[in-house]
């Protein structure tokens, strides 16, 4: 064995230990204690895979009675330099953030266990978290009441959850704890929109629900109402205890002003609702209809059509609208080709467009055509549900729809060349005062041969292909002169950020009052977005705190700025009663003017 070989032997084994060494990972879990953690509130809980960016798998039995949720991974790689006394060293972190959230129903400190994680075929246990879980306080600024649509329905029988949440003081930052939603008794839907005001909204813990906001009176006080909506589905048969709902936030107990606007001192509030009882009884198997498809509820369908006097063949609109039901989701397409009376009578086609939602119904609309003359209408259309009033499988139907359908004429040959067709002497007749129908000859004969090169050249085809060179030369040569790169975009859209926020902010005054927070606080992290090549999407209210300390170091200013983002946001689930109005408008324009003017230093 030659020195050479020796040598590169032992650096191959080397670099396999190194490797290896390299390669070894640690496994931690770390709960965020940046602010204090509540009874009834989701916390941030991590298992941290030190030494990757891969995710491993994580058993969690142990955590079950904190009811975990998965919120997703985030590989972290990052690679730094630091030259010490003229030494370089490279320090590499890899990092994967296996985040979850948890919650805890009872106040006191608890331990939370360990739990172990597989990772490239190794068993690695995590270690023991401390928390402690305070019990926020109580007002009777507060109050929440959840109802359900039924006490007592059947399996697949759509409910729907109402919950009110009243408050009649300044709030930030709540969040709803609805225990039925984590339940897997039930499948959820969202319910059919009843006003314009409502939207979507997730809270937090994978389930969205319809939100509406309005003002009220509530025990002798002018309060603001929030309503979530969400229709549950009974899976199984069995007397239920739905446990309280409950909402906890921040409430200003005290205010002070400042010359930057008011300011708030908060504590943490709870609120909980009454349990709730639903007794869900089990879908009969005796006389149930072969076309039953597990609709349950209060249904009616209905049907039309237009025109009803027609042609064989020709098309007729069908209408059909089934009603009766708040929950409209469930409600299939009529199987149309299943009535034997309208498979043999008509035709049907195959595509279908989409159902709409109109006043309360669905609406179903297909063309069909009467495919002989002994049609006389269309047959009735049947619906097969389970009636919870009756206890009973019911199959309601449409009335039939009379149509008065005639014999299409069949054309023939006679028809197609006209009654007084008579044959054409083969001579052709000069016409008078014209020119002759018809020459023989090769006089007659124009020379009609096309040559490219002629017509390249000649007037009428050079404008055809010179103008379009021209202006392709042209473009070609501006976009030439005028092509700007990256970093010259990026500065004249930070120089221009200033500008266009105060524009849009200027317009906020215009909008309306429910959407001034949104749009404002869109507009603050545009303006941050822009002025520090970020992107606004993606920006939280402490993203632009840490952006403008970093830029400018006012901490103040910055502090502020991130409360204003703060409060709009929270405003998308429970409006403000300081709301947007003028001064709100002017002290971020001030704000925005401030940090400008300082990041140009």
């Amino acid at each position: 064995m030659s020195v050479y070989f020796k040598y590169v032997l032992a650096f191959c084994l080397l670099a396999g230990v190194s490797g290896r060494a390299a390669a070894q990972v640690r496994v931690f879990a770390q709960v965020d204690n940046s602010k204090d953690i509540y009874v009834g509130e989701r916390f941030a809980y991590n298992i941290i895979i030190d030494g990757d960016t891969s995710p491993g798998q994580v058993d969690l039995e142990p955590l079950t009675k904190y009811k975990p949720q998965s919120t997703g991974n985030r590989p972290i790689s990052q690679t730094s330099w630091s030259i010490i006394n003229g030494k370089t060293t490279q320090k590499v972190v890899k990092q994967c953030v296996m985040g979850f959230s948890l919650v805890a129903e009872a106040p006191g400190p608890i331990q939370l266990p360990s739990v172990s994680v597989t990772f490239d075929g190794k068993t690695y246990r995590t270690n023991a978290v401390g928390v402690n879980i305070l019990q926020p306080g109580t007002t009777d600024r507060l109050d929440l009441e959840a109802a359900l649509s039924e006490k007592q329905c059947y399996v697949g029988q759509p409910v729907i959850i109402t919950v009110k949440f009243y408050y009649s003081a300044e709030i930030r930052d709540a969040q709803f704890n609805i225990p039925v939603f984590e339940s897997g008794a039930f499948y959820f839907e969202n319910p059919d929109i009843i006003n314009r005001g409502e939207k979507e909204y997730d809270l937090g813990t994978g389930v969205s629900v319809f939100v509406s906001q309005h003002r009220t009176s509530h025990k002798g006080r002018e309060s603001n109402l929030i309503i979530l909506r969400k229709v549950l589905i009974p899976k199984v048969a069995g007397q239920m205890e739905l446990a309280p709902a409950s909402v906890s936030t921040d409430v200003a107990v005290s205010r002070s002003r400042s010359f930057l606007g008011p300011r708030y001192q908060y504590k943490r509030f709870m609120v909980s609702s009454e349990p709730m009882a639903l007794e869900v009884l089990g879908l009969p198997e005796q006389n149930k209809p072969a076309e039953f498809y597990g609709l349950v509820g209060r249904y009616t369908i209905s049907a039309s059509a237009s025109p009803t006097r027609v042609n064989v063949g020709d098309p007729i609109t069908l209408t059909i609208r089934i009603g009766g039901s708040k929950y409209l989701k469930a409600v299939q397409w009529p199987a149309l080709e299943d009535i034997p009376e309208l498979a043999a009578n008509f035709k049907i086609p195959s595509q279908k467009s989409s159902p709409t939602i109109a006043d309360g119904f669905k609406v179903y609309t297909q063309t069909i055509r009467a495919n002989n003359d002994e049609v006389t209408a269309v047959p009735p259309i049947p619906l097969a549900i389970f009636d919870p009033d009756k206890g009973q499988y019911v199959v309601a139907k449409t009335e039939a729809i009379p149509l008065t359908v005639a014999p299409t004429k069949i054309l023939t040959d006679a028809d197609v060349e006209g009654s007084d067709f008579s044959p054409v002497n083969k001579e052709v007749e000069a016409i008078r005062k014209g020119l002759s129908a018809n020459y023989e000859g090769l006089d007659a004969l124009t020379n009609q041969s096309f040559s490219p090169v002629a017509a390249a050249f000649s007037a009428s085809y050079v404008v055809l292909w010179a103008a379009p060179l021209a202006a392709l030369v042209i473009s070609a040569l501006v976009k030439l002169f005028t092509a700007a790169t990256p970093e010259k975009i990026a500065d004249r859209r930070r120089r221009s950020a200033l500008g266009r926020t105060l524009r849009e902010l200027r317009k906020i005054g215009t909008t309306d009052r429910e959407q001034r927070h949104e749009l404002l606080a869109s507009a603050m992290k545009h303006y941050i977005g822009e002025r520090f090549d970020r992107v606004a999407g993606s920006l939280t209210a402490d993203d632009c705190h840490q952006l403008i300390v970093s830029a400018i170091g006012d901490g103040e200013t910055a502090d502020r700025y991130r409360r204003i983002i703060a409060d709009c946001e929270a405003a998308r689930y429970a409006s403000v009663e300081a709301g947007v109005d003028k001064d709100r408008v002017d002290e971020v324009m001030n704000l925005v003017r401030r940090i400008d003017k300082k990041a140009r230093k």
